[in-house]
């Protein structure tokens, strides 16, 4: 039992599970496809979930259950996912005490949200029995809400709540501080690699959006009527298409985002360092393959990781550094520049403000200045010290 990623006539990639004899699983290929296409979503979301399956499969092979009734065994299943590691998921096996985790919460969570959502698809379509959902979900209906809760229309709604779930505990959401991001600018070797970094530290792009970039996407001047394009001054929009190296915007919504001077000027030296290439000239992807085969091909998202791990290693950053941590550095900046909530949706693309609190981190200069403003009241004389 394994994940598969299939590459469709049109070029569209999406992930699909493979049983014992390389042979298609039928009713996980068309939950997958659902996802991908029906959904919407990126094909690494459809690469986590058929991973998900296929561990859920395999624990239900290796226990002897149907896969498509275990959830009433949902509670053994976590068990399983939290003990056995990966090079024992195909046999039975017992742990005595004292064992350690192999999978933190988190993952476990995030195990069961596709699971879930793989057994509600089958339910749905009649090829798991409709008492599953019973099983995975506490089910309630509007008729238990106040009458100010249930709508001018008072239809009958039914709302649903996952049964199994573990308590993650609170992670701090880190940032590249403004030092580190510096250090990996100056460890870059290239024009492009000066680029990549700008891009996700100074305009706030996802790893797959910076991958996605067209070179029509790219609009340098103060007036770009006439690119066709009626934003003013230097930026980028950000677009979600299926693209041959697998990058995705993840939001549906498209946006323009503001490029500084110094990025402009990043780009500007990137375009010459490009143009010395003979075989990028041919590809309209911003980004590619400047100095190993295949020349010209875009640079691949998971590119963009192993140039972040180069980069920390080359400037002596004493951590692990990730592409996103620069997109919270980015939005951090943003907030502690006075920037409102509604800007910063806007420019990190999240369809709600709630959607960019967990990027905010404050200053703790900010956090000292804030607390200064507070007036101090005028205490009777003597009391102080009391």
């Amino acid at each position: 039992m394994r994940a598969f990623a299939v590459r469709m006539p049109s070029g569209t990639r999406y992930w699909t599970v493979l049983d014992e004899e390389l042979e298609v699983m039928p009713a996980a290929d068309r939950f997958l496809r659902h996802v991908r296409f029906g959904q919407d979503r990126a094909e690494s979301t459809t690469k986590a979930y058929a991973g998900a399956v296929v561990l859920y499969l395999r624990w239900c092979r290796c226990t002897g259950r149907d896969w498509r009734v275990a959830a009433a065994d949902m509670g053994l299943f976590m068990v399983w996912l939290k003990y056995v590691p990966a090079e024992a998921e195909d046999r039975r096996v017992v742990h005595g005490p004292g064992t350690q985790p192999v999978r933190v919460e988190r993952r476990i969570n995030k195990v069961l949200t596709a699971v879930r959502g793989f057994l509600a698809f089958a339910v749905a379509r009649d090829e798991a029995p409709p008492w599953v959902l019973g099983q995975i979900y506490d089910l309630a209906d509007s008729r238990d809400l106040p009458l100010e809760a249930q709508g001018e229309d008072a239809r009958l709604v039914y709302r649903l709540r996952a049964q199994h779930r573990l308590h993650e505990p609170e992670t701090v959401v880190d940032r590249a501080t403004d030092e580190e991001v510096v250090a990996m600018f100056r460890a870059c070797c290239s024009a492009r690699d000066r680029v990549i970094v700008l891009l996700m530290a100074r305009a706030g792009l996802r790893r797959g959006e910076v991958a996605g970039l067209r070179r029509s996407d790219v609009h340098l001047l103060v007036d770009n009527a006439g690119l066709g394009c009626a934003i003013e001054g230097a930026h980028v929009h950000v677009r979600r298409r299926d693209n041959s190296n697998s990058a995705w915007a993840k939001s549906r919504r498209g946006r323009a985002v503001p490029l500084d001077f110094v990025t402009v000027q990043a780009l500007d030296q990137y375009a010459i360092e490009r143009h010395q290439v003979e075989a990028a000239a041919n590809s309209d992807f911003l980004l590619v393959n400047l100095f190993r085969a295949p020349l010209g091909a875009p640079m691949r998202p998971d590119a963009i990781n192993d140039l972040v791990d180069a980069l920390v290693r080359r400037a002596g950053i004493p951590r692990r550094i990730t592409p996103h941590m620069s997109r919270h550095a980015f939005a951090s900046n943003v907030r502690d520049a006075g920037g409102s909530r509604d800007e910063l949706q806007d420019l990190l693309g999240h369809a709600s403000p709630a959607s960019s609190d967990p990027y905010l981190h404050p200053d703790p200069s900010r956090l000292r200045e804030a607390v200064e403003r507070v007036p101090t009241p005028r205490l009777p004389a003597g009391k102080v010290g009391r």
